[in-house]
């Protein structure tokens, strides 16, 4: 037996739930958008350090910042890509993209910023992150 429930279309509270009903519970997908660059990573621990690798293709040393507070890394780069197809004197087609793209992540412990390094190789940025010397607790005597 099907169950009746009575209706009360001058009733306020449920106008707005019947309306709103299905409404954006789709996911919405952006596809066919190009996507911006992105910094991809790769993050390795040992006892003393952390190690990461970056992928920052595409860009000059001099446009990568890196930045470190306590626990966190921050990676921002500049990114400048511009390609031209001429034929003869007359341009066909320009491309070109002026960015900004930034990363940035915590990390397990605090790192030590005198002892980090920096390198950059073939489009990938190796950090070399050493972790802070843990304070000792100092045990007190009292007089």
């Amino acid at each position: 037996m099907a169950n009746v429930t009575r209706y009360d279309p001058f009733n306020i509270d449920n106008v707005f739930d019947d309306f709103f009903k299905g409404f954006m519970v789709r996911p919405m997908r952006m596809e066919g958008l190009p996507k911006g660059p992105e910094i991809k990573m790769d993050v390795h621990e040992n006892d003393k350090s952390y190690t990461v690798k970056a992928e920052v293709p595409g860009v000059k040393k001099e446009d990568i910042h890196v930045s470190i507070d306590g626990n966190t890394v921050s990676i921002s780069a500049e990114v400048k890509k511009e390609s031209e197809q001429k034929e003869g004197d007359r341009l066909v087609r320009s491309e070109r993209y002026f960015g900004q793209v930034a990363r940035s992540f915590s990390l397990g412990s605090d790192i030590d910023e005198g002892g980090a390094q920096a390198k950059y190789t073939d489009g990938v940025l190796e950090l070399t992150l050493p972790k802070k010397a843990a304070a000792t607790a100092k045990q007190l005597t009292i007089n």
